[in-house]
């Protein structure tokens, strides 16, 4: 069977530079404690949006269909939507892919600020986890948008703060 993220095959699609951004880290901990911190509510809120933005995770099942939202905060008193998107994929310690695309009703959406599929990829290293983020867009409109608006500032960021939740 296959899926937006596997071809028929079993591979994972390769990687479009036309279409997609990539951030790759060695993270200081076990490919366990990675997916653990993507996979527990309380630790994703701690480092998912740059500091000291503040997200609150109103729904979250890391199950395929599962649902992922959250509310964001830059003073904890006033919240506003974030994102409202769905778990594809939960790969045990080795992969999670959502998407933005639809929403957790099911409902295909028009995402903001841009529509995507990400995929996180968790391997073994000998220093720890090769954590791998690829984030998949439909056009080179959307990944040029994506990568203007900070992708590897802000991605970069969570992942450092990601890090070092877990390393700590």
């Amino acid at each position: 069977m296959s899926d937006d993220t596997t071809t028929t095959d079993g591979a994972r699609p390769p990687v479009d530079p036309e279409l997609d951004l990539t951030l790759e880290r060695v993270i200081r901990a076990p490919r366990e404690a990675v997916f653990r911190a993507w996979t527990d509510p309380d630790r994703f809120a701690q480092w998912f949006l740059p500091a000291p933005m503040r997200l609150r995770v109103e729904r979250f099942e890391p199950v395929a269909g599962g649902a992922l939202v959250t509310s964001v905060s830059e003073d904890g008193e006033t919240w506003m939507p974030h994102l409202d998107a769905l778990f594809l994929r939960v790969d045990a310690d080795e992969r999670i892919v959502f998407t933005n695309a639809v929403s957790s009703g099911l409902r295909p959406q028009d995402a903001q600020p841009v529509p995507m599929a990400a995929e996180i990829v968790l391997a073994a290293h000998p220093e720890g986890t090769d954590y791998r983020a690829i984030v998949r867009h439909r056009a080179p409109a959307d990944r040029a948008r994506h990568a203007e608006l900070g992708f590897a500032e802000g991605w970069g960021t969570v992942t450092a703060q990601l890090a070092a939740l877990v390393e700590g």
